[in-house]
C-alpha cells in the first residue's frame, strides 16, 4: 500500500511538471533569464534618462540599440548578444524600458497576468522612449543607428522602421506586430520568426514575407528557425548545444544585417 501511495505522487508530480512544461511552452515563456544587474561586460549608466546597458566604443559613429522582452535588460544572454555586436564595431545600448520592473511569470509559468502588466509597460512607451535615446545618441555625434527588438522590443522596433529614426531594422520572434505594420516599414529590415510560436507563428511571419516581397523598394530578409521556441535568441539554455547552436546562428544573422545597413 505504501508502495502504491509513493507511485501515485510521483506520477501526480510528473503531470505537474508536464502541465508546467506545457503552460510555458503555449505561453511562448519558456526557459525565462535569471536576471543579473552585473552581467556583460559593459557598464550601466544614465542614457535619455534611463538606465542602459552600454557596450563597445563610445568613439563610434555607428550605434545599435537593443530593445529587450518582457523580461528586461539584465538579461545575462541579452548583454552577451550586445558585447557580441559591440565586437564588431559598434557602440551598443540596451535600455531599461520597463523602468526596474521586468515581467514575472504566475507561479505555474503562465502568462495569466501579463495584460495588467502591460497596461503599465505599453510599447507605446517604449516608443516615445527610444525616440529619446535616438536623439541622445545622434546629439554625441552618430551618424547611423540599428534596432533590434524582440518579442515586446520587436513592436517598438517596427514602429522605429516606420519612419526615419534608424537605418536598419531587426524583429525577433516578434509580438503584437500586425501586417499593417509591416506595410508601413521604410528601411531595411530583417525577421527571424520560430516554427513554435504561439505569439506570432509562422503562417503569420509568411504573411509579413509576402508584404516585404512586395514592397521592392525596401532590403528585406525573413527567416524561420525550425525546431525552436519563441525567445530562442535571447532565452536559450546555455547548457543545452542545439539551443546554443540555434541562437548563435540567428546572432550572426543580425549581426550580418547590420554590418550591411548600418554604416
Amino acid at each position: 500500500m505504501i508502495n502504491q501511495i509513493k507511485i501515485i505522487k510521483l506520477a501526480l508530480r510528473s503531470d505537474q511538471r508536464k502541465t508546467k512544461k506545457k503552460c510555458q511552452a503555449l505561453s511562448g515563456c519558456s526557459n525565462p533569464p535569471t536576471l543579473n544587474p552585473t552581467s556583460g561586460s559593459g557598464h550601466v549608466e544614465k542614457l535619455g534618462g534611463l538606465d542602459s546597458y552600454l557596450t563597445g566604443s563610445c568613439d563610434s559613429k555607428l550605434a545599435i540599440v537593443l530593445i529587450s522582452d518582457i523580461f528586461g535588460y539584465e538579461a545575462p544572454n541579452l548583454r552577451k548578444l550586445a558585447d557580441k555586436v559591440a565586437a564588431a564595431g559598434f557602440f551598443v545600448v540596451v535600455p531599461d524600458f520597463l523602468y526596474g520592473d521586468p515581467y514575472v511569470l504566475a507561479a505555474d509559468g503562465s502568462l495569466g497576468t501579463l495584460p495588467d502588466w502591460l497596461k503599465c509597460h505599453g510599447t507605446d512607451k517604449g516608443f516615445e522612449d527610444v525616440k529619446v535615446v535616438i536623439e541622445v545618441l545622434k546629439s554625441k555625434g552618430v551618424s547611423a543607428i540599428g534596432a533590434v527588438g524582440f518579442c515586446w522590443g520587436a513592436k517598438v522596433v517596427v514602429e522605429l522602421a516606420k519612419g526615419d529614426f534608424i537605418q536598419a531594422a531587426i524583429m525577433a520572434h516578434p509580438s503584437f506586430v500586425t501586417v499593417d505594420d509591416i506595410k508601413a516599414v521604410k528601411v531595411p529590415i530583417s525577421i527571424l520568426g520560430a516554427e513554435i510560436d504561439q505569439m506570432t507563428p509562422p503562417e503569420v511571419v509568411k504573411q509579413f514575407e509576402e508584404v516585404l516581397i512586395a514592397k521592392a523598394e525596401i532590403k528585406s530578409h525573413v527567416k524561420i528557425f525550425p525546431k525552436v521556441s519563441h525567445g530562442w535568441t535571447v532565452r536559450y539554455d546555455v547548457s543545452d548545444e542545439a539551443a546554443v547552436k540555434a541562437a548563435e546562428e540567428a546572432h550572426q544573422d543580425m549581426l550580418q544585417w547590420i554590418l550591411n545597413y548600418v554604416k
